[in-house]
């Protein structure tokens, strides 16, 4: 049976742990990582097998991994963070809800369970990286090695790019790795101070 303390009400979803033993919602999580990555991040998880080994490992006792369940218990979203930096910096990895259910409040509600959750382990600040591989944003393709600070300062998003969503969110954008994955293909660092 699936044990849902602690867990936050909001609306007609209840956000709880991912326990270990809580096979179907495992497998329900490992899916929601392949459906929601493919189209835009086609080379993060392209298997079931490779996305159930993520969900394990976000298992770990120092992690934290929340899922939001509707009123049958179906996973709709979930999201997961690991400590770094004796525990006064987490990383946020990974957010992902159902495409179905996007753009109702899932993804906020997960987000700011998460942040409540990091505060209560002594974080300070929660960051994320968010990649550009196929040219969401106005980063994607450009010399980031020149005038960087000025190319994030007047970045566009060109293809509904989720630095946005986190921007509303409070998060602000602290710098870009080029080329992380590929020529052209970087990676947008994000964070915030919940503490």
């Amino acid at each position: 049976m699936r044990q849902r303390a602690p867990a936050e009400e909001t609306g007609h979803m209840n956000i709880v742990n991912l326990l270990p033993y809580d096979e179907i919602a495992i497998q329900q999580a490992a899916e929601l990582l392949v459906l929601g990555f493919r189209d835009h991040w086609p080379d993060s998880w392209t298997s079931l097998d490779s996305a159930l080994e993520e969900v394990h490992g976000l298992l770990h006792n120092e992690y934290i991994c929340r899922i939001a369940l509707d009123d049958d218990g179906n996973v709709l979203g979930w999201i997961g963070a690991l400590p770094s930096y004796g525990g006064k910096v987490w990383e946020l990895h990974p957010l992902v809800v159902h495409p179905d259910h996007q753009r109702q409040g899932i993804g906020r509600a997960l987000v700011l369970d998460l942040e409540a959750r990091v505060r209560e382990h002594g974080g300070l600040t929660l960051h994320l990286g968010s990649d550009d591989v196929d040219g969401m944003t106005s980063l994607a393709g450009a010399d980031l090695y020149t005038n960087l600070w000025e190319q994030i300062r007047d970045i566009r998003n060109l293809k509904g790019h989720p630095y946005e969503f986190y921007q509303k969110l409070g998060y602000t954008i602290i710098g870009v790795m080029p080329d992380a994955n590929g020529r052209g293909k970087p990676d947008i660092y994000m964070a915030k101070r919940i503490g």
